[in-house]
């Protein structure tokens, strides 16, 4: 246990321990980890695994300590539990991920009723600043993965550049505004679950598109844009040929593409078709990864079209975004999700 005179003195005693993400953090008193604990409903010292790369043990203590340093509400703790399980399941690959030389970090897409209860964003500006729940709660889970997975900077964190993603990456989806079924629906669950879905990812990749409601064309037009960026021929998914990656449509995009008659599967399927290079092409960007064979060889970006994770988010307008991902480790960035159990917590005390 750590101890100063004042938090003033505290939070330089945690940055010099390395303990922040390099900002400011909330002084993680007793009384603000218990509160966490009592929020999330379980032991204290229940062990959720080991944390790679460090192995460190995931507790809900230490969870509820860093959670606690990111300034998450109590509301918000059983969405970082829930993260957290799913980022230690063993097609995760987190401690590979952790040291990988790419940039990627886990992108968290929340769905269900927590989403309205904590306040998360999924509109405009939802990977910005500006949405206290979207900043904790992805912020706690990137201590936690530098505090409880040891991954530091150069160190075991071997991001060569890394991007901002790498301090919070968590939206919710904006259900209300998608012409489709939730994507946690899409996965298999009901309607009355809280779900978080997590991918290994680069920053977003910006799409632009113009829709003409009187051109026949505009949704083919919108599907070769995203796959041209999903087969982008500088990314680990065109070289590697495979991982999965998130497609975040703005509401508007996402209904030119409805009403074409497309459901979210047939989207899924398009893009996975169109999203392709020929070996010759690659080869000519970069020969460190591409296997010998003939140059008009049709190479996937994507193998199926349940790894490309197709989710509405954003304000209606002319961008919408592609995330690639690392695509490599044992389980080729496999997608993850866990159910946020919510309910099960304890009655906080008064202060």
């Amino acid at each position: 246990m750590l101890t100063a005179t004042d938090e003033a003195e505290a939070l330089e005693v945690l940055h010099q321990r390395g303990c922040t993400d390099g900002l400011p953090v909330v002084i993680p008193t007793h009384d603000r980890v218990a509160r966490l604990v009592l929020a999330s409903g379980l032991d204290a010292d229940l062990d959720l695994g080991a944390m790679g790369p460090g192995g460190g043990a995931a507790t809900i203590e230490k969870i509820a300590t860093n959670a606690a340093m990111a300034g998450c509400l109590p509301d918000h703790m059983t969405v970082v539990v829930a993260a957290i399980r799913a980022m230690l399941q063993p097609a995760f690959d987190l401690g590979e991920m952790q040291s990988t030389t790419h940039c990627t970090a886990p992108l968290m897409i929340v769905n269900g009723p927590v989403v309205d209860h904590c306040d998360i964003a999924g509109s405009f500006g939802a990977l910005g600043p500006g949405h206290r729940a979207n900043a904790s709660i992805g912020r706690a889970v990137r201590l936690c993965m530098m505090n409880i997975g040891d991954a530091r900077p150069g160190v075991s964190d071997m991001a060569l550049l890394g991007h901002p993603g790498k301090f919070s990456f968590c939206l919710a989806e904006d259900e209300q505004s998608s012409p489709w079924e939730p994507l946690a629906e899409a996965l298999g669950y009901s309607s009355d679950d809280s779900v978080v879905t997590i991918l290994g990812a680069e920053a977003p990749h910006s799409v632009v598109f113009t829709n003409d409601a009187d051109d026949n064309d505009s949704p083919q037009r919108l599907l070769r844009a995203l796959a041209a960026v999903i087969a982008n021929t500088g990314s680990n998914n065109a070289n590697l040929s495979g991982g999965a990656v998130a497609v975040a449509l703005n509401p508007e995009h996402a209904q030119v593409l409805a009403d074409a008659g497309m459901s979210r599967s047939d989207v899924q399927a398009e893009l996975q078709r169109m999203a392709v290079n020929t070996r010759g092409q690659i080869r000519s960007f970069n020969t460190g990864f591409i296997a010998a064979g003939n140059d008009d060889d049709i190479i996937p970006a994507v193998r199926r079209p349940a790894d490309i994770v197709l989710f509405v988010a954003g304000g209606a307008g002319l961008y919408s975004a592609v995330f690639p991902s690392w695509a490599a480790g044992a389980h080729r960035n496999t997608v993850v999700h866990e159910v946020v159990a919510t309910g099960a917590a304890c009655e906080l005390p008064w202060a």
